[in-house]
């Protein structure tokens, strides 16, 4: 029911004395409300023009004051409101268990505060940040409560929007195939996704955006400062990581980009502060790799299938000259030794020796030209892992088919070597053939081959190992040497697999010994510098 205006002056009169009521002793009785420039009317005129929505209500929420802002929030007028319960505000949409709350809290003389749905006069809703405050009189007992609002519906609007968007982001990101982190610029991860999560297990090298960050950095080098100030990205940065023993290795392609966000605290109020951040990438293309590696592989395989079979050829060749020398100096020194006797009754036979002579010696040159030459190939830096890779890839069926238990353990982050692919493939191809036989050979039970890389400030090692009968103590000086044989050798081939395998490794002036300590079969170490050096092109 509305109020006349001589109705609204009288309750505005009583008001006086209700706040007279509830501030007791602060600026004196109400009776000194005579005058505008008294504490107490400011007082009154403070809680008019106070930019926050007032409300004074009786102990059974009757209301019996509001302020000017309170009519701008509500849209209703002390005409209106005044002697209504304050549940005209209230909407439905507000639970029980929320308004149960607060007659609870200030029914034990306590301040409640909390989030309220209101309906506008005009019917339409607005979220009320809301404070009621229970007003004691002298005896500590409640006589009214005062009630402060404000329409924060803007406010929770943006808030929401930022909370859905800050969702949107983190759905996006977690339901992305492949692994996202933002990193701050001390290296701290700021938000991630599950895929990323998943790595930290995976990898077992820690935190995976530190690990990727140390080898990107390592690569980049002087570009990565370059691209970080300039917030220009990078892609397709491609590494391929040892996984845990008895796993396959896996290759991930790192991409980034850096932005700048504004701060928030309050040191960048007045200042335009910012942070860069890294988001960046890691995407798990060891599939595709491995699809790419079978094609490689292939090739290699066709590759290395015409490379011995020309190496068969001039191994061949080369042996047979090798033998056709022998019986060659022999005839050499026959001839000479009749040439020095002089005799009329061994001149017949001194022609054909001199026949013989000259046959043997155009059978070699023919067979000299006949050897096919070795391509060179350039000199790269190389991965020696990788290399060995390739090779038991090579060397797949063969070490499966004889039930073969390969210990690969090669050590995660080794340096590169300048040297020749090709060779340092052919190199390590016999070593792995060489050992494969050997434990074909065996009849110890055991048949097992560990591989393993290291390297120090200096030096880059490998170590083949197999458990085969090993090398003879008596023997091992020699079966590096041309044509020692081409038999097995206690189930080793000595022929011109060593050979080849030491001239390789000599071309790249490394080291390569057999291990005297090892007696459970055979060890071949070898060992290649790793200081840059001119190589030239090898053969």
């Amino acid at each position: 029911m509305k109020k006349t205006s001589l109705q609204f002056l009288q309750a505005h009169t009583n008001m006086t004395s209700v706040i007279g009521e509830l501030v007791p002793g602060l600026f004196g009785s109400a009776a000194n409300f005579n005058g505008d420039t008294t504490p107490y009317s400011l007082f009154v005129e403070t809680v008019e023009q106070v930019p926050i929505a007032i409300s004074i209500t009786d102990k059974k929420a009757k209301i019996l004051y509001v302020n000017e802002e309170f009519s701008k929030v509500t849209g209703y007028k002390p005409e209106d409101i005044l002697g209504e319960n304050e549940s005209v505000l209230s909407d439905k949409r507000t639970p029980r268990a929320v308004y149960y709350d607060l007659w609870h809290t200030i029914r034990s003389k306590k301040v409640w505060r909390g989030t309220l749905c209101n309906r506008h006069k005009s019917g339409h809703r607005y979220i009320a940040d809301l404070t009621i405050a229970p007003m004691l009189n002298e005896q500590g007992v409640i006589s009214h409560y005062i009630g402060m609002h404000r329409d924060i519906t803007l406010a929770h609007e943006a808030d929401k929007r930022v909370i859905n968007q800050k969702l949107l982001i983190e759905s996006v990101i977690n339901s992305s195939p492949i692994a996202m982190v933002v990193i701050d610029d001390e290296d701290k991860v700021i938000l991630d996704n599950h895929n990323y999560k998943a790595l930290v297990s995976d990898l077992d090298k820690g935190e995976p955006a530190a690990y990727f960050l140390h080898l990107l950095r390592e690569e980049m080098g002087g570009l990565w400062m370059e691209l970080q100030t300039n917030e220009q990205g990078f892609n397709n940065r491609e590494f391929r990581i040892e996984s845990k023993a008895g796993r396959r290795a896996r290759w991930f392609s790192c991409a980034g980009n850096w932005f700048k966000e504004n701060e928030v605290h309050a040191d960048a109020f007045f200042d335009n502060v910012s942070k860069q951040y890294l988001i960046l990438t890691i995407t798990d293309i060891s599939r595709q790799r491995r699809q790419m590696e079978e094609l490689h592989i292939q090739t290699l395989k066709t590759v290395m299938s015409e490379d011995e079979r020309v190496r068969s050829i001039r191994e061949t060749l080369l042996g047979a000259i090798h033998q056709i020398h022998m019986p060659m100096n022999q005839i050499r020194a026959a001839e000479q030794i009749l040439k020095h006797k002089c005799e009329a009754q061994n001149a017949g036979l001194l022609q054909i020796l001199q026949q013989i002579q000259h046959s043997g010696e155009e059978a070699i040159a023919t067979m000299q030209n006949c050897i096919p030459e070795i391509l060179q190939t350039a000199v790269i830096p190389v991965n020696i892992n990788q290399i060995l890779h390739e090779v038991l890839l090579l060397n797949d069926q063969r070490i499966w088919g004889n039930g073969i238990d390969v210990h690969w353990q090669p050590l995660a982050e080794l340096p590169s070597i300048l040297g020749s692919e090709n060779r340092l493939r052919v190199l390590f191809h016999q070593l792995l053939d060489n050992a494969i036989d050997a434990v074909c050979a065996s009849d110890t039970g055991e048949q097992r081959i560990k591989i393993t890389t290291d390297a120090d400030a200096d030096l880059l090692y490998v170590s083949i190992e197999d458990t085969g009968p090993g090398i003879p103590m008596e023997k091992r000086s020699k079966v590096f040497e041309p044509f020692y044989t081409t038999r097995v050798l206690g189930g080793h081939k000595a022929g011109m697999g060593l050979v080849m395998a030491k001239e390789i490794v000599n071309q790249h002036h490394g080291f390569i010994d057999i291990d005297p300590s090892y007696d459970q079969g055979c060890r071949f170490k070898i060992s290649f510098p790793l200081h840059r050096q001119e190589l030239g092109r090898l053969g």
